[in-house]
């Protein structure tokens, strides 16, 4: 009997201690609602993410009170990255722990039976996979973020725990207490960091949407930039005191400008460049600490620029005179072209001296060119291009006419080289002996003593616009294109072609061409401001301002149909020397052909087809491929001839290919296919 009793004793222990040890059913009797459990799970219950309280569906919902943070802790994107880091030392042991808690919870959930629960978790699971989801995308897509993964980790092993449902023998309310500080803290550290990656996120794609394309210069403008300050600083009374500072600033000025060279981008620079730029910032640094004052600088920098200003106002003057002087100049092989010419020509007998097809010259049925030009090679090229595309060349008829010097030479040219099946005529101005300046206002004009003055006189008293200062204004020569029924009184139509024009298609419609009583058949240019009636004429003259619009569309000399018979109906001649003997103090307009143009063929102009002639391939780079492709004539108006060096390199070659560079005065005068000498 003394034996049962203890033995009675130890059974029932053994039975029933571990009932009231590993189950609720007694333990609710000893626990208070305000234990460690229910607060564990009251704490857990919430959690915050992106700035929203959710509840952590795992748990039973027994409480809607959103989750606290503690006093005196202030949580910010900078905040995350200790957090994190903390959460990347978790030992084995945490993780251990941190099972331990989840199984509980599991446990206490299968304990209350609670169907809605059960049902809660399963159809709000996705919001753990958007925290797991949110944790891992830093992971695939930034690999400098290990605190992120340590954090993905952190809640992926929770996560894994929970779906396995392990219980765990060794479980106790003191595990409970001594893990509820770590699972606060692990629950604060899944808070920030969702914040963290959320803010993350929003700010890689603002960096996407802002991404700027370095420029290839990069490096080279701050050299550039360096320098600039440089050179103020040494202007700066407070560092021209320090002689050491201006000593090392100027060897680094030195130093800069070596490494940079003649870069114009940063592959172009040396592989100290980098060091250079470095060593000159540590010194304007020390410029800045000795001159801080940025009201000085900032004087001293208007001062740079206003004097930069005047330089390169002054620059372009020069480079606008010279490119006039150069385009003017005759080059050497051209030159001595017409010398070899003339002495072959005058070699010849009086019957090896004429043309052929003499007869074609008064033809009105033939399709008449009229070319006034002294520049052999260039005349050559408008008659090469006009038969090469003609479909019948021996319709066309080219009357040229040149100056005194240029004409043994000019009619040498076209007799060693005649265009096939066309007729060429070559005359000499001098012998119109009807253009007199008794006749011709505009020649007394060019020859008056005032005229010779103003383009012969000292440059410091010429005109700031020295375009209208070119000396081929005082060759009678550029006025020809007026006095057109004179030289030609037997022809009804002629086509008006500049020196400078090379011809891509067949002209033969033009003369077609029902012109609708008007005089002149032109290209408008409309298109361009500067084109317009303002940028030629005075109107600040009353005598223009009544007659004529300001806004009227401008057109183009070097590819004109002229109607003759109408010309002489209108008497056009008589309206060009009215308006010549008004401006014989150069009032109305300046010098040249085109205003008096304008004038003269006012409201009797025939708007031709822009394909007809395409013009600015003398000044303009621009000019697109389609539209010389396209054009029936090609014009290189402007200083940028094509026989010369300065020419537009790719416009080039339509001029050149219609020049037999082989033929042997070329070769004798060192003409090459650049067009130098």
């Amino acid at each position: 009997m003394k034996l049962r009793k203890p033995v009675l004793f130890l059974l029932l222990v053994t039975v029933f201690a571990p009932i009231v040890l590993y189950t609720d059913t007694l333990g609710t009797y000893f626990t208070s609602p305000s234990s460690s459990r229910t607060e564990f799970i009251e704490d857990l219950s919430t959690f915050t993410f992106g700035g929203d309280v959710r509840p952590l569906n795992v748990l039973p919902q027994e409480s809607s009170t959103s989750l606290k943070e503690p006093r005196g802790d202030v949580y910010s994107e900078n905040s995350s990255h200790s957090l994190s880091n903390a959460s990347d030392t978790l030992s084995s042991e945490d993780a251990r722990k941190t099972r331990q808690l989840t199984e509980e919870s599991m446990k206490h959930q299968t304990a209350t039976g609670s169907s809605n629960d059960g049902v809660e978790v399963a159809m709000n699971g996705s919001h753990i996979s958007q925290v797991t989801a949110n944790l891992h995308e830093p992971q695939q897509t930034d690999k400098t973020s290990p605190k992120l993964v340590s954090a993905g980790k952190n809640e992926s092993i929770a996560m894994e725990t929970i779906s396995k449902k392990k219980t765990s023998p060794t479980d106790s309310n003191q595990t409970l207490d001594s893990t509820k500080t770590e699972t606060r803290h692990d629950q604060r550290t899944v808070q920030t960091s969702g914040k963290f990656v959320s803010g993350e996120t929003a700010r890689g794609k603002d960096e996407e949407r802002n991404v700027q394309i370095v420029p290839p210069d990069a490096r080279v403008r701050q050299l550039k930039d360096q320098l600039i300050r440089a050179k103020v600083y040494l202007s700066l009374s407070a560092t021209r005191s320090n002689p050491h500072f201006i000593r090392e600033l100027r060897l680094r000025i030195k130093e800069v400008l070596r490494a940079l060279g003649e870069a114009t981008k940063d592959s172009d620079l040396s592989r100290s460049a980098n060091e250079k730029l470095k060593a000159m910032e540590q010194t304007l640094a020390k410029g800045k600490q000795i001159q801080d004052d940025c009201a000085t600088i900032v004087k001293k920098l208007r001062a740079m620029l206003h004097s930069a200003e005047e330089q390169l106002r002054v620059h372009k003057k020069q480079t606008l005179y010279l490119t006039h002087l150069t385009a003017k100049t005759l080059p050497k092989g051209l030159h001595c072209l017409p010398l070899r010419l003339s002495t072959e020509y005058f070699k010849l007998n009086s019957s090896q001296q004429h043309f052929p097809h003499q007869e074609n010259l008064e033809n009105p049925k033939l399709y008449h060119y009229a070319l006034f030009s002294d520049n052999i090679l260039a005349a050559a090229v408008v008659v090469n291009s006009t038969v090469s595309h003609a479909k019948d060349p021996s319709k066309h008829v080219f009357h040229i006419v040149t100056d005194r010097l240029n004409f043994a030479a000019m009619r040498m040219w076209f007799l060693a080289n005649p265009p096939k099946y066309a007729t060429v005529d070559v005359q000499n101005v001098e012998e119109f002996t009807w253009l007199n300046s008794s006749y011709s206002p505009v020649l007394k004009q060019l020859n008056s003593q005032s005229m010779i003055d103003y383009y012969f006189r000292s440059r410091a008293d010429s005109d700031p616009n020295v375009k209208f200062r070119n000396p081929k204004y005082l060759s009678i020569m550029n006025h020809l294109r007026f006095y057109l029924p004179e030289i030609f009184p037997k022809l009804d139509k002629v086509l008006f072609l500049d020196d400078d024009i090379v011809v891509q298609k067949d002209l033969g419609g033009l003369w077609s061409l029902d012109l609708k009583g008007k005089v002149i058949g032109v290209v408008e240019t409309c298109g361009e401001s500067f084109h317009r009636f303002d940028r030629y004429l005075n109107f600040s003259n009353p005598l223009i301002s009544k007659n004529f619009d300001p806004r009227a569309c401008g057109w183009a000399f070097g590819m004109n149909i002229i109607d003759l018979n109408q010309w002489r109906r209108q008497n056009i001649t008589e309206v060009y020397h009215s308006w010549q003997n008004r401006n014989h103090e150069r009032q109305l307009w300046k010098l040249g052909t085109l205003p008096p143009g304008l004038i003269t063929f006012w409201k009797r102009t025939y708007a031709l087809d822009r394909s007809w002639h395409v013009l600015g391939l003398g000044y303009n780079p621009n000019v697109s491929q389609k539209d010389i492709q396209r054009a029936a004539v090609i014009h290189y108006n402007g200083n940028l001839k094509p026989w010369l060096e300065i020419s537009i390199p790719k416009f080039r070659d339509y001029w050149s290919k219609f020049v037999d560079y082989d033929q042997a005065f070329l070769r004798e005068c060192n003409i090459n296919k650049l067009g130098g000498s």
